[in-house]
């Protein structure tokens, strides 16, 4: 382990962790129960989920899955929901049988819903009757044999959740037709479970646990191998990290992403399990005000998320009148956290917004700011305990100290490779070594600072121009909400500069924002074109997807400024 590493954390961090602590994720889930029983797990729309129900409900979910359904260990199984109860239900219930998670995004189109279920060799799903008419359309396609669909309101109290899905199905009409014959309900599921024997099977921590597929940013979605030991290994990095800053069976931590994206999945579900934490379950982060709302009934003490959420709620009039006197731990990760966001976030809440940086890859996390810190560097902090990084050039020659270079990743965390893609894991692991795709400075301290997405850097005029730097600067700019950076084709200098803006301020013009980035940037460097929307292309969890900026640009052309 790097010395600067060790001389830089703080003392009650540990240099290396057990990833062989628990023999698998079902064995922590047992532990856990004993330990926490009757405390509650999770909160969803005003309802508390114990410990013990979250035991006793996933055992019956398993029993259903082995006895009910006849699947067998090893057997894939697609979750498809956004943040519900029942989530956690089936996610557990599905590792209890020795089965493997294949989370799905709720958004998917149909096409992206037929390439992952037929890519995985799902043999069933769980899926929330909303979506239900995307997966009739591709069904029959796929390997797909038992449909268990659930509605919003299903984890609820009878009659909160009679509520919940009539008010969802015929006053916000948010269920379209749909037609599944031979679904069965997964209430159903669960009382017919009940009566069932379940058979714990042996896990091995080296067994998969989940397939996570990787967001296709770079081409068709591949499927991250995750084994129960990678996902303990980084639940243990985690804790590591964080750690220090709370306290067992007494935290609650507000869950705005999903928990089929693999930050919230390791961070907010399988953490704070362990820890005998609490997770405040947010369904629909995008309606901020309903966010606030709940927010305000309860006294969080920790929270994670992305810098675009972190920035829509502190533009919240509601979220800045909330009472902050309990939170102790802010985490961001899935994108870079801009500076003016962190500063804002700081003073409005007094506690320091805390950066890390991780990937599909590594389930997920890689590294993280020390929890002593004081104040937002841009750093992406420092390797995580059992963690080696190191930074090589195109070439696959490590760089020289002070240098910029590809991230490189070895750890007990990184993934067996992508399934049923040899040649696609060939590509990026090699020797142990994952590589990333980031391009990284590490400073003298082992701090290391992301400078962009390799696929994402532009190149003007022979000079390597870094859409983050453009994006810090224009955020600093008091009449933006959001930026993206791109690069377009033009002509002699090769590439030029493409902002996309969302304004906070309805006057703001765009000569006014080229003096202001002349001002910051050298001459390359400033914007060519400016395009004004009212909202950005985001993923799941709310990062900006330049690519789909970029390649809408290459096809309508280009306005120069």
């Amino acid at each position: 382990m790097n010395k600067v590493w060790l001389n830089r954390y703080p003392a009650d961090v540990p240099a290396e962790i057990n990833p062989d602590r628990y023999q698998s994720l079902t064995d922590m889930l047992e532990q856990a129960v004993a330990r926490y029983a009757d405390k509650p797990a999770f909160i969803n729309m005003g309802e508390t989920m114990s410990f013990r129900k979250l035991e006793e409900q996933s055992r019956a979910f398993a029993a259903y899955l082995q006895q009910g359904l006849g699947l067998k260990k090893g057997d894939r199984v697609a979750l498809m929901m956004p943040n519900l109860l029942q989530y956690p239900v089936a996610l557990f219930g599905v590792l209890r049988a020795g089965m493997v998670v294949v989370n799905v995004n709720p958004l998917y189109t149909p096409r992206e819903l037929e390439h992952q279920l037929c890519d995985s060799g799902a043999s069933a799903i769980v899926i929330v009757s909303n979506f239900a008419h995307t997966l009739e359309k591709v069904v029959s396609q796929t390997q797909v044999k038992h449909v268990i669909l659930t509605r919003l309101g299903d984890g609820l109290s009878i009659a909160k959740g009679t509520l919940v899905n009539l008010v969802v199905k015929y006053i916000k009409r948010m269920v379209p037709k749909y037609h599944l014959p031979g679904a069965i309900s997964f209430r159903q599921a669960l009382q017919s479970g009940e009566g069932l024997q379940y058979l714990k099977p042996d896990i091995a921590n080296t067994d998969l646990a989940f397939l996570q597929y990787t967001g296709g940013t770079t081409g068709v979605a591949k499927g991250a191998m995750l084994t129960h030991r990678n996902m303990l290994a980084n639940l243990e990095q985690v804790k590591a990290a964080y750690g220090p800053l709370l306290e067992e069976g007494k935290e609650l931590v507000v869950t705005p992403l999903p928990l089929y994206h693999i930050f919230a999945l390791t961070v907010n579900c399988l953490f704070f399990i362990e820890l005998g934490g609490c997770s405040l379950l947010i369904t629909n982060p995008r309606d901020i005000p309903g966010f606030v709302k709940e927010l305000g009934k309860y006294p969080f003490t920790a929270m994670t998320g992305v810098n675009t959420l972190f920035n829509a709620l502190l533009n919240n009039k509601a979220f800045q009148q909330l009472d902050f006197s309990s939170l102790h731990l802010s985490a961001g990760g899935g994108m870079q956290v801009q500076h003016v966001v962190a500063e804002r976030w700081e003073k409005l809440t007094g506690r320091f917004l805390l950066e890390g940086y991780g990937l599909t890859e590594c389930a997920p996390l890689v590294s993280a700011n020390p929890h002593d810190m004081n104040y937002h560097s841009g750093s992406i902090g420092l390797p995580v305990p059992s963690t080696d990084v190191k930074l090589i050039d195109d070439n696959g020659l490590e760089v020289t100290s002070g240098e910029p270079g590809e991230l490189c990743v070895k750890g007990p965390q990184v993934m067996e490779g992508y399934w049923q893609q040899p040649a696609a894991t060939a590509e990026v692991l090699k020797d142990g070594w994952l590589r990333t795709g980031d391009i990284v400075e590490i400073d003298e301290q082992g701090f290391m600072r992301i400078i962009d997405r390799k696929k994402d850097m532009i190149l003007v005029s022979g000079f390597n121009v870094y859409p983050n730097e453009i994006e810090e600067v224009v955020m600093q700019h008091e009449g933006v909400l959001e930026v993206a950076a791109v690069g377009v084709p033009a002509g002699v200098t090769g590439e030029a500069v493409k902002i996309f803006v969302v304004k906070k301020s309805p006057d703001l013009s765009e000569q006014e924002l080229i003096i202001f980035c002349r001002r910051h940037l050298t001459a390359y460097k400033v914007p060519k074109m400016i395009e004004f929307r009212t909202e950005l292309p985001k993923s799941n969890v709310g990062k900006i997807l330049r690519r789909e900026l970029r390649d809408e640009t290459s096809v309508t052309g280009n306005n120069t400024v």
